[in-house]
């Protein structure tokens, strides 16, 4: 999608999809962190980081956090977010859109939340096939996203996540489903549980 469109919604309200205040979007913000599969993270990488709200909570689980945008207002509400909260030092915010090559890196955790259905499904596919590769052995990746129809959006959030999983390399560990999100957590190495990677007696 053009990057006008969003510059249009930021134009009207400086939080388009009140993800600071909807209980829905710090819900499914809890749901995709408890997915994770570690504790701790070295740098993530979050494209469409809007306002920062996701930003802020992934700096208490990673050490570095780069985040993107297209609209340099969000970045600027994000920057001033991370400002407050005193974790601006841990966030590196940069404009740019999905399609375009990704940072460099390297990436142990890849959030994809509300970001796949603004690219075609042939532009999602090669973006996944040409920068999954580069992430960091063991990386996870985690998609989340918006079940319902919406008339703006290039494909289904559904759609978006079937997408993510049938990339080469991506190894299925944890998924959600309810009526409103699909969230989906993967492995770049294997499929190890949660438990056996931190060494549950028989797991």
């Amino acid at each position: 999608m053009p990057d006008d469109y969003f510059d249009e919604l930021y134009a009207q309200a400086a939080d388009p999809w009140r993800l600071a205040t909807r209980w829905y979007e710090q819900r499914k913000y809890a749901i995709t962190l408890a997915l994770l599969p570690r504790q701790h993270y070295r740098h993530a990488f979050e494209p469409g980081c809007s306002i920062g709200v996701l930003t802020a909570l992934l700096t208490e689980r990673c050490a570095r956090v780069t985040a993107t945008d297209v609209v340099a207002a969000a970045l600027d509400n994000a920057q001033r977010r991370l400002d407050a909260i005193g974790r601006g030092a841990q966030v590196s915010f940069m404009r740019q859109s999905l399609d375009e090559p990704w940072p460099s890196g390297p990436f142990d955790l890849l959030v994809l939340s509300e970001v796949g259905y603004y690219l075609a499904p042939d532009a999602l596919r090669s973006v996944l096939d040409r920068e999954c590769p580069r992430l960091a052995s063991g990386a996870t990746v985690v998609a989340a996203h918006w079940r319902h129809h919406v008339d703006d959006y290039l494909m289904a959030g559904d759609r978006v996540n079937e997408i993510v999983a049938d990339t080469a390399g991506l190894h299925s560990i944890a998924s959600y489903r309810d009526d409103d999100v699909a969230v989906d957590v993967f492995d770049t190495a294997d499929r190890a549980s949660v438990a056996a990677r931190s060494g549950v007696p028989g797991s």
